[in-house]
């Protein structure tokens, strides 16, 4: 399993390193030229770096991307192109993208983008808030454990023990 980030804007990074360092999973963490994120240093975690472009980050992960991996993005059309790979989406808020809510995500995503090109004002997503990290970081464990059932791995170990 690894676990794919969206890193151009992402909020939720240190958070996908602190689940990813617990439970051993290593970590892509996608951005183009114009953006490049600076490496955490930790060995678990890889900066890839693609050339600048439209999607370039989008499309190197959904060609690597595979069932039993997990995407953290806020980009609709990547999660739907994650989704069809047999892998697992989730927003930087914590919601789970499914086939169920895709669908009506993109639809959504359309007219907001035709109200823009229509001169129209739609605002941008609002600042994450502390509860809304929490609900990442909850969701992200959930998205893990499903798509380790999806690959048909073990379950993985519980972090606290009671031995």
């Amino acid at each position: 399993m690894i676990l794919y980030v969206d890193g151009d804007a992402c909020p939720v990074r240190e958070e996908v390193f602190r689940v990813a360092t617990r439970l051993g999973l290593p970590v892509r963490v996608v951005s183009n030229g114009s953006r490049p994120v600076r490496p955490p240093g930790l060995p678990l975690v890889e900066m890839v770096l693609v050339p600048e472009g439209p999607d370039a980050a989008d499309d190197w992960i959904a060609e690597r991307i595979t069932r039993g991996d997990v995407c953290v993005t806020a980009d609709i059309p990547l999660a739907a192109r994650c989704l069809a790979r047999g892998a697992r989406a989730l927003g930087f808020k914590g919601r789970p993208w499914t086939p169920d809510n895709i669908g009506n995500a993109l639809a959504g995503r359309a007219v907001a983008t035709e109200m823009r090109e229509r001169g129209m004002q739609t605002g941008g997503p609002a600042p994450l808030t502390a509860a809304d990290r929490s609900r990442f970081l909850s969701a992200l464990d959930a998205a893990i454990a499903a798509a380790r059932r999806d690959a048909g791995a073990a379950p993985p170990r519980p972090w606290v023990s009671f031995e």
